[in-house]
């Protein structure tokens, strides 16, 4: 199946007598603002960015020169070598490149080159045709806010595309918001960034403007950054796929413009050939349930939405569930975590469809967008901690509202306190405070780092901080899906692919080369990934886990094993879920691991939806249908792996007040050798149930009861918060009074209780039994009267 033919440019040349001074002002301002007097680099914008790079902010300190000269005039060899030996060849031909194009006239020569040279992004070369491809208008006719935003794109030419950053407004203000709309406008939104670029160009243009000086007045600036952005209707795209063929595009350039891979005239122009990675039958089937989940529910026909698309009744109740729940966009990816071939990519609810606020359908959320993954995070921070030997799955965590510092006391969303929890079971029922807990111990800075091993991308801002163990930090949701597949494929992370093979013009294999073999890279020991598997294959076993297992995976009747995790931000902003099933025997055969994001495209929050009414039946239905009749295998433990038995609460060898095991997964070395401590034996009085004094009446027994006095000695805020529980938990499960109003509960709830309605054994009384003193009788008379004696019964 053909996705899209990439060489349909628009590209015109104009002369420099032909652009008009505002646009060359616009581009020297926001790019190179010594461009006229320059030797062809900027020796001190390269000190800058130098030392700007190693304070942790990096960035680019090219001239128009040498990005013209990279862009068009160094030979493939010259990119060979280090990134400091690359631009010192880049210098150099800047350089000559300036001599031999000497004075003004040679720098309108080498500026006019770079305006029509230049990739505008939709298919535009040149400034010409950009100007006419985004507003319909001769270059000569642009508004000076134009020129700027014009000039704001070479930068990075396939995220600032205008028609990807746009939305369509509706020009008919009766028609409520989210519902289609016949009569619309093309615009960028204020607040995307390459309209905050366009004003930086405006903002710089005030005193960098060396052709048209002083025709412009500083009002005229800032009226300027006031106008809106609004582009001429767009023939709508032929492509198939087209979120999926722009990865393809961007991977291209990657691959032969390494230094501009945005701006690659080799993409379009060499004729080539490229296979993708595709499942087109799988791709249908992501397409046809991102738009089931997020659009249908929001039109007045999706009745027959669904019925059109044949979604089996049995998900219809879901779906209807987000009518009028402000949930207007989704996203999925599916990936062969064995190979790291994209399989299917929808990165919006449908690219085709008419847009709003909410809705952008040509931004690609999934590879894009920088979306808060929530809980969805905790299996990849649980595992570095596991792999670490830090912690095990069994490890006990104080599930406690607990104020960490600086006002952060989070809880989970029941605001139920579940005290002494495994490893295993905070995973599995996501629960907040022992995530966040497990990624102090293990070290924020660490985690952080490690994450990125697993392939996540984070803004250039983001920093180590508490709440990321619960999945504030943004990073894309394609990243998500392939560090997901990172744990299934035993912690080898394979770099993502959307290209099979290039062809060139004749049929010869241009890609991949004897030279070009994908390996993968070792992130996390077998072991560790396995144990998080088998935890989060929990999810869907109704037996485990009766709230995330409903969303099992079936073929027919029988049960697909499978691990997933859902996530969810505070705010309900995003709602994601990830998984995989076990890899086929067939090595052939593709190993999937799904993921699925739903939200608004302008961040504000659904109505009160959390993930598991979402993302997880959206995962399920996606994962059902891209693995329909293919053989059913099992998650299989590696060799090397240990197996004990715990204490089902603490975690630790079974002790003499045990009341309670199960078996768990360790690595070498970690089976915890120290009996269980968080339950000692108290002397009680058996008569009163009091503690035992010297007097009582008796008899005298030892029983077992929960002390935290030694639980999380080494964070003191912890054991305070602990103590403070403990106290409340002395008087049963549902005792408010908590941080945030939270309340003590049995593991898991009232409803679901699998290890008993019990923190493992009882609080120990803290009153003593009173001394016990005989009734004295000094008159026999005194004495009791012995009860009658009974006769034995008769035969009946």
């Amino acid at each position: 199946i053909e996705l899209a033919k990439l060489g349909d440019l628009k590209r015109e040349v104009v002369t420099f007598e032909q652009i008009p001074g505002e646009m060359l002002d616009a581009t020297t301002a926001i790019e190179d603002k010594d461009f006229w007097s320059n030797p062809g680099f900027d020796p001190v914008g390269i000190v800058s960015a130098g030392l700007d790079t190693i304070g942790g902010q990096p960035r680019g300190a090219s001239t128009i020169t040498q990005q013209l000269v990279r862009a068009r005039l160094l030979p493939p060899e010259a990119f060979e070598g280090s990134t400091y030996e690359r631009k010192a060849r880049e210098i150099i031909q800047s350089i000559r490149l300036t001599q031999a194009f000497p004075g003004e006239e040679g720098k309108k020569q080498i500026i006019t080159a770079y305006l029509n040279q230049n990739f505008y992004g939709n298919q535009s070369y040149g400034v010409k045709a950009a100007a006419k491809g985004y507003f319909g208008k001769p270059l000569a006719d642009l508004s000076l806010a134009q020129y700027a935003i014009l000039a704001a794109i070479p930068q990075s030419p396939t995220k600032f595309d205008l028609i990807r950053n746009s939305v369509e407004q509706c020009l008919d203000a009766s028609v409520p918001e989210g519902e289609e709309c016949a009569d619309f406008k093309l615009v960028v939104p204020p607040d995307t960034e390459i309209v905050q670029r366009r004003n930086k160009a405006l903002e710089q243009m005030e005193t960098r403007s060396t052709l048209t000086g002083k025709q412009h007045s500083i009002a005229e600036y800032e009226a300027a950054k006031l106008e809106p952005v609004e582009l001429v209707p767009q023939v709508s795209t032929a492509w198939r796929a087209p979120h999926f063929v722009w990865q393809v595009r961007r991977s291209l350039g990657a691959m032969y413009c390494p230094e501009t891979p945005n701006d690659c005239p080799e993409v379009d122009v060499a004729g080539y050939k490229v296979i993708t990675t595709l499942d087109w039958s799988m791709q249908t089937s992501a397409e046809k349930w991102v738009y089931v989940a997020a659009r249908a529910p929001n039109s007045k026909k999706v009745s027959a939405i669904l019925s059109s698309r044949k979604i089996p009744r049995a998900d219809r109740t879901w779906i209807l569930g987000l009518r009028g729940r402000n949930v207007n966009n989704a996203a999925a990816g599916v990936m062969d975590y064995r190979t790291g071939e994209v399989l299917a990519y929808a990165g919006s609810a449908s690219y085709t469809s008419k847009g709003n606020k909410k809705f952008q359908p040509k931004f690609d959320v999934l590879g894009d967008g920088w979306r808060q993954p929530g809980s969805a995070i905790k299996p990849i921070d649980y595992l570095v901690g596991i792999d670490d030997k830090t912690i095990t799955a069994a490890t006990m965590i104080m599930d406690v509202a607990t104020n960490f510092g600086g006002g952060f006391v989070p809880t989970s969303a029941d605001k139920l306190e579940r005290g002494p929890v495994r490893v295993r079971s905070a995973i599995q029922f996501s629960l907040n405070v022992p995530a966040i807990k497990a990624t102090i111990m293990s070290g924020l800075d660490h985690v952080f780092e490690r994450t990125k091993e697993f392939g996540l991308r984070y803004p250039s801002t983001a920093l180590p901080v508490l709440s990321m163990g619960i999945g504030t930090l943004e990073t894309h949701p394609i990243d998500m899906v392939g560090a997901y597949g990172t744990i299934a494929n035993g912690g080898v992370r394979m770099p993502r692919r959307v290209i099979g093979t290039i062809l060139d013009s004749d049929g010869n294999v241009k890609w991949p080369t004897p030279q070009d073999q994908v390996e993968g890279t070792r992130v996390a020991s077998v072991g560790a990934a396995y144990i998080v598997t088998d935890i989060m294959a929990g999810n869907t076993d109704t037996k485990i886990n009766p709230y995330w297992g409903k969303w099992a995976i079936y073929d027919g009747n029988t049960r697909r094993p499978a691990a997933y995790k859902t996530g969810t931000t505070s705010d309900n902003k995003d709602v994601a879920a990830y998984g995989y099933v076990a890899a086929p025997s067939n090595k052939t055969a593709p190993a999937i691991v799904v993921g699925v994001w739903l939200g608004n495209s302008d961040g504000s929050p659904n109505d009160g939806k959390l993930s598991l009414d979402t993302a997880a039946p959206l995962w399920s239905a996606i994962m059902t249908e891209v693995t329909k009749g293919e053989p059913i295998a099992k998650f299989k433990a590696p060799n090397g792996l240990d197996v004990a038995t715990v204490d089902a609460f603490t975690g630790l060898r079974p002790g003499p007040y045990t009341t309670k095991t199960v078996e768990e997964y360790f690595l070498p070395g970690t089976i915890p050798k120290q009996k269980q401590t968080a339950r000692i034996g108290v002397a009680i009085d058996d008569a009163t149930g009091l503690r035992w004094q010297n007097g009582c009446q008796g008899p005298k027994v030892t029983r077992g009861f929960v002390d935290l006095s030694e639980v999380e000695s080494n964070f003191p805020a912890w054991q305070k918060a602990n103590v403070a529980w403990g106290a409340r938990a002395a008087r049963g499960s549902g005792v408010g009074g908590g941080l945030k109003g939270t309340r003590t509960s049995y593991f898991y709830n009232g409803s679901f209780a699998p290890f008993g309605r019990s923190w493992g054994a009882p609080f120990a009384p803290t009153k003593v039994c009173p001394k016990y003193t005989p009734p004295v009788y000094c008159d026999p008379n005194e004495l009791p009267t012995p009860e009658p004696s009974l006769p034995a019964p008769g035969p009946t």
